[in-house]
């Protein structure tokens, strides 16, 4: 935008390009009325807009619900000689959807077929996607039914992202009768596909089913990566199947498989859930020693478990161990402790973690304050009230006013 106000203050005539970026960043920024005036004066010099031009402008339209201006400018496009194709439309339709503006982006798909523009399968997954992350399920089978009536055959991308609209909404059962339609239809699953199946059937607890996908991917030789593994393990923790989840992890441990630092995250927090403390310690050493670099969340489940166990300075020391192997402690992991502490009837430690997040400048978090309020509240604690920073004893003093 500066470079664009010297040109105009030297005197120089600033071309289509220079336009094109200007407008660009107009719409970017929500100014899409300059953005407009800035469209208009370039035709008022005599240059000729470009398919860019078209492109950024209508898309800024697009998503201030200027409709009317949206249909002028299709077919002035069309007049000057610029026939929009399909890339033209995903491109406008994928930026909505992706700022769930999915009606937006219809509206506008149905504008261009009226130009004479034919969507192909790439426009149809964008918009069946959209309705998907929506939860709008019924949407989404109608524009499935629309691209088969035109001739246009969908692809693994249509059906993953219908399975996993219907996984979301918690329809497992149309999902699996989807993918067995597939299968019909000569389309082959992905592992995207897989991992949207397995996920689907195990956060809707359908534990039996999982395990049967589980195995049949196994059986047919699919290689299988990690995310297609967290899945499998997660799920079988979270339905209370640690024992059967630790099997496999363990396998997968004895065949040197590239595991992540969030598989062994799924693992230790299961055990921890469960109180088999010693095994997650176990698995906590197996990382320092030759696993993945253990991260923030890592950490955050150890010292937690420490802390409840009453294991205060070796919670701390293992804070200071993250710190210097340059793993630095979030907003999330600092009122997880805080809260821990406070519970535990710590304050002289709570005071010292509600420093590093003040230092920070992390928020305190509703269920951290709501805590140190009653904590506060309470008379057998106000001589500790002292090792907490000072502006939480203002604040102590502000109540007793």
């Amino acid at each position: 935008m500066a470079a664009f106000i010297e040109m105009r203050q030297k005197g120089l005539r600033p071309d289509v390009v220079n336009y094109n970026t200007v407008i660009d960043i107009l719409c970017k920024t929500g100014r899409v009325e300059d953005a407009v005036c800035h469209f208009n004066q370039m035709v008022s010099e005599g240059l000729s807009p470009d398919i860019i031009s078209f492109n950024s402008l209508i898309q800024g339209l697009c998503t201030v619900g200027e409709w009317k201006k949206v249909e002028e400018l299709a077919f002035e496009m069309i007049n000057r000689g610029i026939h929009p194709d399909a890339r033209f439309l995903n491109a406008i339709m994928d930026t909505l959807c992706k700022e769930g503006r999915v009606v937006e982006a219809q509206d506008f798909f149905d504008l261009v077929i009226r130009t004479g523009v034919k969507p192909d399968v790439v426009s149809y997954n964008i918009l069946i996607d959209g309705y998907c992350l929506d939860g709008k399920m019924d949407e989404s089978i109608k524009l499935l039914d629309r691209m088969v009536s035109i001739g246009l055959r969908p692809d693994i991308v249509t059906y993953s992202a219908l399975l996993n609209g219907y996984c979301k909404n918690g329809r497992v059962d149309d999902a699996l009768a989807l993918y067995r339609e597939m299968f019909s239809k000569d389309v082959k699953p992905d592992a995207i596909t897989y991992n949207i199946m397995l996920h689907g059937l195990f956060q809707a607890r359908r534990i039996v089913a999982a395990r049967e996908f589980y195995m049949k991917m196994v059986d047919s030789g699919t290689q299988l990566g990690i995310n297609t593994y967290n899945i499998v393990l997660g799920g079988l923790c979270e339905n209370s199947c640690v024992d059967e989840a630790l099997i496999i992890f363990e396998g997968l441990r004895s065949k040197e498989f590239q595991l992540e630092v969030r598989t062994f995250n799924i693992m230790i927090n299961a055990l921890l859930k469960v109180g088999r403390i010693d095994e997650a310690k176990g698995l906590f050493s197996a990382i320092v020693l030759s696993g993945p670099v253990p991260d923030v969340i890592t950490y955050n489940l150890m010292i937690e478990s420490h802390i409840k166990e009453g294991l205060l300075e070796e919670s701390d020391e293992l804070f200071l161990s993250m710190e210097k192997n340059g793993c630095a402690a979030d907003s999330r992991m600092l009122n997880a402790i805080v809260r821990r502490l406070l519970e535990k009837g710590d304050v002289r430690r709570a005071g010292t973690y509600l420093t590093k997040i003040d230092e920070k400048n992390f928020p305190i978090e509703a269920s951290t304050a709501a805590l140190l309020i009653s904590f506060i509240s309470e008379r057998k604690y106000q001589k500790e009230v002292k090792f907490l920073p000072k502006k939480y004893q203002s604040f102590m003093e502000h109540r007793d006013d």
